[in-house]
C-alpha cells in the first residue's frame, strides 16, 4: 500500500475502510435472515457452523463462501483502518489540515467516528458468527458497547461542534461552493451512532442497558433527522442555482446509506420498545412493513436520480474507469452495500414476516436477484478502487490526481 501521502492524504479515505466493513456486514445479512435462529436475535456459532456438511454440497459450499468474505472484508476494514489512522496523524502536522478545517470540507473530519462506529459493530458481527456460545454471555458486552459508542458520539460531536463553530463566528462556509450533499457526511456519521445505541436498545434484556441504548439511540437519529432535512435543502438549492460539483457529486446518493441505517434503527428501536417496555414478545410487524418501504422508496428516488447525474457527467468513466483520481469515490461504495443491507431487512420483516412472500418460495429468491447483483458489482468496484488509490503501482497517476487532492 502507499504510504505516507503527507498532504496529499484526505480524510475521506476513511471511507475505504467504512466500504470494507459494510461489504462484512453485507455478507452476514444471508445468515442473519436465511438460517434460522431461535430465542435469539443474531444468528450466531452455534446457529451457522453446524449447517456445513449438514445441508447439501451447494449449500455448504456458499455458507463457507460468505464467512470468507466476511473474513476477508473485516480483514480489509482493519487493515484500511489502522492506515488511515497513520496517514491522518501525520497529515494533521501540514498545512492543507489547517486549510481543510476552515473550508466546507471540514465535514470530511466526520468520516473518522463514521468509521470508528462501523469498527463496533463489525466486532459485534465478529464476536457473534465466531465465538461460540457468546449469547451466554452477551449481556456483559454490552454496556461496553455502550461505553464504545459513547466515546464515538462524543468525538463525532466535538468535531461537528468544532467546524460548526467555526462556520458560524469565521463565515469559513461558502455556500458557493456547497453545490452538492457532502455536508450529509455529518448525517451519516450521527445516525451510524444511533443504529449502533439502537443494538443493545434491542438486544438486551437488561432494562437499564435497553433503555440507555433507546434513549441515546433516539438522540442521535433525531439529530441526524434535523441535519438531513436542513443539508438537502441546503444543498440543493445551490445544485439547482450552480450545477452540481463534480468532485463531490458521489454524495447525492449518500442519503441511500443514511435510510438503510435509519431503517435498521427504526426496526431495533422497535422491537427494544416492544419487548422490554412494553414487555410484547410478539409485535406486528405492519408497521415494520410501511415504514421500511418508505425508506427503500427515498433509496430508489435518489438511486435513479444519482445514476442519471453520474452518467451524465462522466463520473464513472473517469474516475472508476479512467485516470481521475479523488478520495471522494468511495462514496460510491456505501450507497451500493447500503441498497443490499436495507433489501434484505424490506424482504424479510416487510414480506416475510408480514406472511406475503414465503422464504425460499420462487418469488422470494427473485426479489433477491436485484439486491445480490448490486453488492457483487459494489464488491467489485471497491477492489477496482483500491487498486487504483492504494497499490505503490498507482504512483503513476498521483501527479494528476494531486491537484485534485488538495482542492477536495
Amino acid at each position: 500500500m502507499r504510504k505516507n501521502l503527507g498532504s496529499n492524504y484526505n480524510p475521506l479515505y476513511f471511507l475505504a475502510s467504512l466500504g470494507s466493513g459494510g461489504l462484512a456486514v453485507s455478507f452476514y445479512m444471508y445468515f442473519m435472515f436465511m438460517v434460522q435462529h431461535p430465542g435469539r436475535p443474531m444468528a450466531n456459532f452455534e446457529h451457522v457452523f453446524p449447517l456445513i456438511g449438514k445441508e447439501n454440497m451447494a449449500v455448504s459450499l456458499l455458507i463457507v463462501i460468505a464467512i470468507m468474505a466476511i473474513i476477508f472484508m473485516g480483514y480489509k476494514h482493519v487493515q484500511l483502518l489502522l492506515w488511515n489512522i497513520k496517514e491522518y496523524r501525520a497529515f494533521k502536522q501540514t498545512e492543507a489540515f489547517e486549510k481543510l478545517k476552515n473550508s466546507n470540507a471540514a465535514v470530511s473530519l466526520m468520516a473518522i467516528p463514521l468509521t470508528l462506529a462501523m469498527t463496533i459493530n463489525v466486532l459485534l458481527i465478529f464476536a457473534g458468527l465466531f465465538i461460540p456460545n457468546l449469547w451466554n454471555v452477551v449481556e456483559y458486552m454490552f454496556p461496553f458497547a455502550l461505553l464504545g459508542f459513547s466515546a464515538v458520539g462524543i468525538y463525532a460531536l466535538i468535531i461537528f461542534k468544532g467546524y460548526m463553530t467555526r462556520f458560524l463566528m469565521k463565515e469559513g462556509f461558502d455556500p458557493v461552493k456547497n453545490n452538492s450533499l457532502s455536508q450529509l457526511l455529518a448525517v451519516f456519521a450521527f445516525v451510524m451512532i444511533a443504529v449502533g445505541f439502537a443494538a443493545p436498545g434491542a438486544m438486551s434484556s437488561t432494562l437499564w442497558v435497553s433503555t440507555i441504548g433507546i434513549v441515546f439511540s433516539i438522540f442521535f437519529a433525531t439529530l441526524a433527522i434535523v441535519l438531513f432535512v436542513a443539508h438537502l435543502i441546503l444543498g440543493t438549492a445551490a445544485m439547482f442555482e450552480h450545477g452540481i460539483d463534480k468532485i463531490g457529486s458521489p454524495s447525492i446518493w449518500m442519503a441511500i446509506p443514511i435510510m438503510t441505517i435509519l431503517g435498521i434503527t427504526f426496526v431495533r428501536l422497535f422491537m427494544g420498545v416492544n419487548h422490554n417496555l412494553l414487555q410484547e414478545a410478539n409485535p406486528s410487524p405492519l408497521p415494520l412493513f410501511i415504514v421500511l418501504a418508505v425508506f427503500v422508496s427515498i433509496q430508489l428516488v435518489f438511486g435513479i436520480i444519482g445514476y442519471a447525474v453520474l452518467k451524465k457527467i462522466g463520473y464513472f468513466e473517469d474516475m472508476i474507469h479512467g485516470e481521475g483520481k479523488n478520495a471522494g469515490t468511495y462514496g460510491l461504495i456505501c450507497p451500493g452495500v447500503a441498497f443490499m443491507v436495507l433489501g434484505m431487512f424490506f424482504i424479510h420483516w416487510g414480506f416475510v414476516q408480514n406472511g406475503i412472500v414465503t422464504k425460499f418460495s420462487p418469488i422470494y429468491f427473485i426479489m433477491l436477484v436485484p439486491y445480490v447483483f448490486v453488492q457483487l458489482k459494489t464488491l467489485s468496484i471497491m477492489f477496482k478502487i483500491n487498486k487504483k488509490h492504494f497499490s505503490v503501482s498507482s504512483k503513476v497517476l498521483v501527479a494528476k490526481g494531486q491537484s485534485i487532492l488538495r482542492n477536495e
